[in-house]
């Protein structure tokens, strides 16, 4: 067996969990030829096909289900050695992946991680804005930022901030269809909603969960896709307001009569959690979110950037 890169192992890893070479370009910041150039080449190191390619996607053949049991383990042992032997619990350098919601992880945190790496110029932030939970139990993240609070106790987690949401439409779409003076005058209007059976988390909010009885003309499993079509004027959607009080053109609908909130949750596993470089990226996304509540709350459209 020819000398093995651990790089390879870790594109491995990275297309075994989601199986989908496309999905696994987008979570490891990697195009997907480089992906299939690293396969091929531990591939002919190993001697044996590691997948099977059909029409679902990458399907772990039975080399590398046996393959996948032992780069896990070998991960593990790495992160021990990074946190325990590597000094990583006291230097402020090297690589964070931090998993985000879509429209959260865009509209909101890559303009504040852009400063928070400008105060850390050797630590390196992946940010992962993607429309599912980035999975933490196989180390697609070190740190992610979700909806559902997590249940178990391997993780530690903590409040980040509440957000608010509202129905949002541009003012040419207003004036070219009924008025709306009650939440029940929104009834017979265009909407623009999330796709039911892809909804990747409980306190994830739907259309079809608020007023059961509308049905949307367009549907869509991105939030960003959702506020381009209201910011077309094409409908109606409900966004959050850290999203469309940004957006030009975007007007707030009964913002006195709706009140919906949901919750953002910093999750990281106990062990990643006490590295010294995940610790100060922890710290600065709560100092962010605390300064930022009016905002994220709708209520203000000034961003608050720290300073140090």
């Amino acid at each position: 067996m020819k000398q093995l890169d651990w790089d390879d192992f870790r594109v491995f890893l990275g297309l075994a969990r989601a199986q989908s070479a496309l999905e696994a370009s987008h979570v490891m910041g990697m195009n997907q030829s480089t992906i299939s150039r690293r396969l091929r080449k531990l591939e002919d190191n190993i001697g044996a096909k590691l997948f099977d390619r059909n029409s679902h996607g990458h399907l772990l053949t039975s080399a590398g289900h046996r393959l996948l049991e032992h780069v896990e383990k070998l991960e593990s042992t790495l992160a021990a050695v990074e946190s325990d032997v590597a000094g990583d619990s006291l230097a402020l350098n090297g690589e964070i992946r931090l998993g985000a919601t879509e429209g959260f992880g865009s509209y909101f945190l890559a303009p504040h991680l852009a400063h928070f790496c400008t105060l850390h110029p050797a630590i390196t932030v992946d940010l992962l804005p993607l429309p599912r939970h980035v999975n933490l139990t196989r180390r697609e993240a070190d740190a992610t930022i979700t909806i559902d609070r997590p249940t178990t106790d391997s993780f530690v987690t903590s409040k980040l901030a509440e957000y608010r949401l509202l129905p949002y439409a541009t003012r040419e779409y207003l004036d070219q269809h009924p008025p709306i003076q009650t939440l029940a005058d929104l009834a017979s209007h265009r909407w623009v909603d999330y796709v039911d059976d892809l909804i990747f988390a409980d306190q994830q909010f739907t259309l079809q969960k608020w007023m059961p009885a509308v049905r949307p003309f367009l549907r869509s499993t991105s939030i960003i896709a959702q506020l381009q079509a209201a910011s077309s004027g094409l409908g109606i959607a409900v966004l959050p307001c850290f999203m469309a009080s940004v957006t030009p053109g975007l007007i707030p609908i009964l913002p006195e009569q709706v009140d919906i909130t949901r919750k953002f949750w910093l999750v990281a596993p106990a062990e990643r959690r006490e590295v010294a470089r995940i610790k100060a990226l922890w710290d600065y996304l709560r100092r962010v979110a605390d300064s930022n509540t009016d905002f994220l709350m709708g209520r203000t459209t000034r961003i608050h950037w720290l300073t140090t």
